[in-house]
């Protein structure tokens, strides 16, 4: 049953190590690690117990019918598996992370192709030391000088630098 267990889920330690960021390669390792050595643990341990040789305890145990009520309560024993809770949890937090990643890089994206946008603008314009005052001030509308309202230079408050 413990081997049935350990293969039913699979990790891509690969892919996962793909997205491993370096300054957390340590913490990683550590995880692999600990996950390695539960699954060797888990593999170690029989899939069913070892029989039990009634037989033997009834010839060594002195107290006559001890050990048929033994045997009798052992094998009326059922240990029921826990039922799984936190798969539906999980799933259900996995679903909602993938929706956060999906409009995440669709808003992603979106920056990036504004940001190429500007940069091509950049590109296209004329270099500054080519370029006139009135196309500055055309292109950059906030640092052209206010004569009308600050005739004197610097034609802006001093206490605004």
């Amino acid at each position: 049953m413990a081997t049935r267990r350990v293969g039913a889920k699979v990790i891509d330690w690969a892919a996962f190590a793909e997205r491993v960021p370096p300054n957390q390669r340590s913490q990683f390792n550590a995880l692999k690690t600990k996950a390695d050595a539960l699954k060797a643990k888990l593999a170690a341990v029989p899939e069913k117990p070892p029989a039990i040789n009634w037989d033997a305890y009834k010839k060594t145990v002195p107290v006559a019918g001890l050990v048929d009520k033994f045997q009798k309560e052992f094998e009326a024993l059922k240990v029921p598996q826990p039922k799984d809770t936190a798969s539906v949890t999980v799933e259900g937090q996995e679903k909602d992370m993938d929706n956060k990643v999906s409009k995440f890089v669709v808003e992603s994206n979106n920056r990036i192709k504004q940001y190429q946008d500007k940069i091509a603008a950049l590109n296209n314009m004329v270099p500054f030391e080519d370029m006139t005052l009135e196309e500055y001030f055309e292109m950059y509308p906030n640092s052209k000088p206010n004569k009308e309202k600050y005739p004197w230079w610097p034609h802006f408050p001093v206490w605004e630098l």
